[in-house]
């Protein structure tokens, strides 16, 4: 029997590593957007994470006819009033983590660890069909540092430092940052959901059967 189909709607293939290594053992086959020839790219206009993933997941679905999994997420700093939010991976007016961080240092340049609050946040959307869809959230708090540390993950990771762990985002493992980052945190909660057969009614129940017991 074939497995079930669950799309990841994104064309970054970092959040495409971490979201498919979450759902790792759930029973789905996992088909990214470049699996579909002529799949189209969504505009981001959303002033919110909620809308920009619902929109996202829901394109994705339309396209593809499969239920379908769309992340957006950010960073979101104190002293920036929330900011550079759902404007992260442009914040610079460009796609490119260098330019980002280093504006993001300039516009908290002088100011006191304990004015460098921020958090990651994630909300993920499933669309499984027409009016069939859910969001989930999650976030990971810490300190921006004024200096990156730290050679893995990407965009704001190398900036920003976990008090719990004594490391920023990019000096931790890939296994660590699943259980503590905003995505992760995100994964989790839509993992428990689907283990629990609560959505995608286009899964048997034999494939049911599988899910749960995994």
């Amino acid at each position: 029997m074939n497995k079930p189909v669950l799309v990841i709607a994104t064309y970054n293939p970092n959040k495409a590593a971490e979201l498919k290594a979450g759902l790792a053992g759930l029973g789905f086959e996992i088909l990214l957007l470049s699996n579909f020839t002529g799949c189209f790219r969504v505009e981001e206009d959303g002033t919110t994470f909620s809308a920009n993933a619902i929109k996202k997941a829901r394109a994705a679905f339309a396209f593809t006819g499969y239920p379908s999994l769309a992340d957006d997420s950010g960073l979101e700093v104190a002293a920036l009033n929330g900011a550079p939010g759902v404007y992260s991976h442009r914040f610079a007016g460009q796609d490119s983590d260098d330019a980002n961080n280093a504006l993001l240092l300039e516009k908290l340049a002088g100011m006191p660890p304990d004015r460098r609050q921020a958090r990651f946040r994630c909300v993920l959307a499933l669309v499984w069909g027409s009016n069939q869809e859910v969001t989930v959230e999650g976030t990971c708090s810490g300190i921006i540092l004024t200096a990156p540390r730290g050679a893995g993950g990407f965009g704001y990771d190398p900036l920003f430092y976990l008090p719990e762990l004594g490391r920023t985002m990019a000096e931790i493992t890939r296994e660590e940052k699943y259980h503590v980052s905003h995505r992760g945190r995100a994964v989790g909660k839509l993992r428990q959901m689907l283990k629990a057969g609560y959505f995608c009614p286009q899964i048997t129940p034999e494939d049911r059967t599988k899910i749960e017991s995994s």
